[in-house]
């Protein structure tokens, strides 16, 4: 259906409150949002910024993400928060990896490569310089193309810091593959002013702990509220000395894998029965606030 013809069927169908996962991202509905399909309307998960659109009435988000009385002045909507936080991780049928034989203390990112800025780069080189044995993983799609990965060595041979320290992988076979390279890892390394979200939550499950940058904006805060709601707040950190500080202790700890899982699998993170009581709790309260509006009108 083109725009026109699916918000014809959203208003025939009576829609009463209507979620967008897009934002301004590729093949985005936006214009259909634009011109009112739904009495409510709401941004969620895909965008991470406001939308700019009038007739989106309200975000989802939390207190972790979008600290109140901070946050507002981000969005043209509303900002609703989740109490359980505005994400729920879903974990894999995934056993935990082992390390493997005889390697050096290795930290790591599967993040996309995109996120990853000269900033970030210059920052991880002098965390390598640091801890002097170490080394660093990264995986990324963009890792398959020859030409982006030499460039990438170039850009930390200037900073300090050797091919022989790297291992640039690209796309994995499967995701049973993808989550076992978290065995080659010992400390996940959150890259800024964009953390990750799918990639910090699967390190944590994988047993994996996660250093994160705490930002200014909803897309710098995701470490800091999955950590927060994973149970360990203190991986999130407010410097750049901080962050080096805080991998750099942890690769010395190795903590334990079994024990980071066990947290959270009991923690907020992976509580998809109060995440889904709390979302539907939003949803009726703004549709009897909306509807108590137009009672008024009326």
């Amino acid at each position: 259906m083109n725009d026109d013809q699916l918000h014809a069927l959203i208003r025939r169908d009576n829609v009463d409150i209507l979620v967008d996962l897009a934002g301004h991202t590729a093949n985005n509905r936006l214009r259909v949002f634009a011109q009112r399909a739904a009495p409510i309307q709401i941004s969620w998960l895909g965008y991470g910024a406001t939308t700019g659109i009038a007739a989106m009435d309200y975000i989802l988000s939390d207190e972790w993400t979008d600290p109140a009385g901070i946050s507002e002045s981000w969005f043209t909507q509303k900002v609703l928060r989740i109490p359980v936080g505005f994400m729920c991780f879903s974990p894999p049928a995934a056993a935990l990896p082992k390390k493997g034989p005889d390697r050096s203390p290795t930290f790591g990112s599967f993040n996309n490569l995109s996120k990853i800025s000269d900033d970030v780069l210059t920052l991880w080189a002098e965390l390598l310089r640091k801890t002097p044995k170490s080394r660093l993983v990264l995986k990324s799609r963009q890792l398959d193309d020859g030409p982006i990965k030499v460039a990438l060595v170039g850009k930390f041979e200037a900073l300090g810091v050797g091919p022989d320290r790297l291992s640039l992988l690209g796309r994995m076979a499967s995701k049973e593959d993808h989550l076992a390279l978290y065995g080659e890892i010992d400390v996940a390394l959150d890259p800024f002013p964009y953390n990750g979200a799918t990639t910090t939550c699967e390190a944590l499950w994988m047993g994996v702990p996660v250093v994160s940058l705490i930002g200014d904006r909803h897309v710098g805060r995701f470490g800091a509220g999955f950590l927060s709601r994973a149970g360990f707040p203190q991986w999130a950190v407010q410097t750049r000395q901080e962050y080096i500080d805080m991998a750099a202790g942890l690769i010395r700890m190795r903590p334990s894998r079994s024990e980071i899982r066990s947290q959270v699998a009991g923690s907020l993170l992976v509580d998809s029965r109060q995440f889904t009581m709390d979302l539907e709790t939003i949803y009726r309260r703004i549709w009897r606030e909306w509807s108590a509006v137009g009672a008024l009108k009326n």
